[in-house]
């Protein structure tokens, strides 16, 4: 299920270009600032996030996401194409949850035939750092809903 923690204006939010032509963009802070499960600690990494097939057990089915995919599109003035992502910012995969506060249209490089896009390796980059004990996942999570694109760099990996 997808948490409405949140209501916003159609054309409210916009992503930041970051590099259009890598697929580099950001969600709008004040429409997507990121969002973390509480049931995901320090303490538990090993029996949630770092645990084989995790996700899985997290992840709304596309039943529960459709309506709130099409709001935010309308959100971000975006309207829905075969490359846009319905993303959470902060992965499930780095203890993110399913809230509108957590899920943004992550438009794609213009070349891109899916939805896989260069977020996806900076999420497999911190997650293995996560389980790994190379970062902590507050340290993760915090630098990847501040700016994904340096979020690797930004922790010194």
């Amino acid at each position: 299920m997808v948490a409405t923690d949140e209501q916003l204006a159609a054309g409210q939010c916009s992503a930041k270009v970051v590099d259009a032509a890598t697929g580099e963009y950001l969600p709008d802070p004040a429409c997507t600032p990121g969002a973390t499960d509480p049931a995901v600690t320090q303490e538990n990494l090993d029996s949630t996030i770092c645990m084989s097939g995790y996700t899985a057990t997290v992840r709304p089915p596309a039943s529960n996401t459709d309506k709130v995919k099409a709001e935010s599109l309308r959100e971000y003035g975006q309207t829905a194409a075969k490359t846009t992502e319905y993303d959470h910012l902060i992965s499930l995969e780095l203890g993110g949850t399913n809230s509108v506060s957590n899920l943004w249209p992550e438009p794609n490089k213009a070349s891109a035939t899916g939805t896989t896009n260069p977020k996806d390796a900076v999420e497999n980059t911190l997650h293995k750092a996560i389980c790994t004990h190379k970062v902590t996942l507050s340290a993760a999570q915090n630098a990847i809903a501040h700016n994904w694109v340096t979020a690797v760099k930004d922790l010194g990996l």
